[in-house]
């Protein structure tokens, strides 16, 4: 990795071969077959933007299984958003009024949230997006998505105990 930041190109391929072997490994472990190879992808990105921040008084094991962990848990997340199968035309479908109830109540609640709160808490907590994706989609920098997450769920956790027909 220090003759890579270097500029030796040949050191480099061959820096990422090696990577590709063991984040082939890492990830099979961890994520169904068909998932492997973009997992070894992105994370190959992301060393490869973020190479300039490692440090050569450390070793690179640990440095690189940060990164690929990161992208482990992205992975996951986007394998949770995923439909896993198709539905049938003929899917009957249960009574709407629970969930319309509980969209009214909700939106009712962050409606008493500042914007950027409220924004925050539906993206990252209703929605699923990452702390990073709800940062690209609000404009907002990292920490000010997750105080916005933090104050907004205390205020509404103060609201809901004041409450008096909470059930």
């Amino acid at each position: 990795m220090v003759a890579a930041q270097g500029g030796h190109g040949g050191a480099y391929r061959r820096l990422l071969g090696e990577i590709s072997l063991w984040l082939e490994r890492y990830f099979r472990r961890r994520l169904p077959p068909g998932e492997v190879d973009d997992a070894v992808q992105e994370t190959l990105l992301a060393v490869h933007r973020r190479r300039h921040t490692y440090d050569p008084a450390y070793p690179l094991g640990p440095w690189l299984a940060a990164i690929a962990k990161r992208k482990w848990i992205d992975q996951l997340r986007t394998l949770g958003r995923r439909p896993t199968e198709e539905l049938p035309d003929n899917l009957s479908v249960a009574d709407h009024e629970a969930a319309v109830t509980s969209a009214s109540v909700l939106a009712s609640l962050l409606g008493q949230l500042k914007p950027a709160q409220a924004q925050a808490i539906l993206l990252v907590k209703v929605q699923g997006y990452s702390i990073e994706e709800a940062s690209r989609a609000t404009g907002l920098s990292l920490s000010a998505v997750k105080m916005n997450i933090h104050r907004g769920l205390a205020s509404l956790t103060a609201f809901i105990e004041k409450t008096s027909d909470v059930e």
